[in-house]
């Protein structure tokens, strides 16, 4: 894997401590997840706002600035998802609305992904 640029790396824990209150809501309820997660996690040339390795799943909490960025955030995806990953997008008014709902959806597409155990 290459090295991250100390720019980029820097750039992600500045939008670590500066996380917004959706992120903040989403992060308390999904942190302690036994499939463990990471915030602001570098990937290429993208930032991701939460994601699990393991199943290699991005999340994004996007908010209105990204109504006027559909065309990058379908790049930003695309990019994503030929390196394996597959993303899933929450508006922040989703998370005001309904924290708790936001936060399931995200673990059951963690366990959608993975493998089956026999009974």
């Amino acid at each position: 894997m290459p090295r991250i640029p100390p720019r980029r790396t820097q750039r992600a824990r500045a939008l670590r401590n500066s996380a917004t209150r959706h992120e903040r809501k989403v992060w308390a309820l999904i942190r302690h997840h036994r499939r463990r997660f990471t915030r602001q996690l570098v990937v290429g040339s993208y930032i991701l706002d939460f994601a699990c390795r393991e199943v290699e799943l991005a999340v994004e909490i996007d908010g209105s600035q990204h109504l006027d960025q559909v065309a990058q955030d379908l790049q930003r995806t695309a990019f994503l998802q030929s390196l394996g990953w597959r993303v899933i997008r929450f508006w922040n008014s989703e998370v005001a609305e309904n924290p708790e709902g936001v936060a399931q959806a995200i673990i059951r597409q963690v366990a959608a992904t993975l493998p089956r155990t026999h009974p």
